[in-house]
């Protein structure tokens, strides 16, 4: 297994192929994101998102989004916004291998924190988090403006 950087440091995709790829594991994770899934990217990358994928021979396993931002709470910090690992690669360490991945940029970044967000229903998820030496540090709230 590898791990591939999908974009330049400027966001700009790099490995069209791998972004392509990705939208099938992506999608178990996040399966409303639109038909238009390269374009939805693009506009995620230019917010300052940038993605990940474990792959082994042409098939991807894992995919990740994070960016790196500063805030008055953590100061310089990686976000998480995507973690999913193929339902079918689950427990073979595609997501220890996708968060030492992580932990490395965020590192080389001078970042402070490694944060994510985990939806309550997802309690194998949480099992992990914990493994990897995570811990819950706050609420999230979320109101719907549509």
């Amino acid at each position: 297994m590898k791990i591939i950087d999908i974009n330049e440091d400027s966001g700009a995709v790099r490995e069209p192929h791998w972004l392509a790829r990705a939208e099938r594991v992506h999608r178990q994770l996040r399966p409303g994101l639109p038909a238009d899934y390269a374009g939805k990217m693009g506009r995620v990358f230019a917010g300052g998102a940038r993605m990940c994928v474990a792959v082994e021979d042409e098939a991807v396993l894992g995919v990740a989004v994070h960016r790196v931002s500063e805030n008055t709470a953590d100061g310089v910090r990686m976000y998480v916004d995507d973690l999913v690992t193929d339902e079918s690669k689950r427990s073979t360490g595609v997501g220890h291998a996708l968060m030492a991945h992580l932990q490395d940029i965020a590192r080389g970044a001078g970042c402070e924190s490694f944060i994510l967000d985990s939806g309550t229903h997802r309690q194998q998820a949480h099992k992990f988090y914990f493994r990897e030496g995570m811990v819950i540090t706050s609420f999230n709230f979320k109101k719907s403006l549509k």
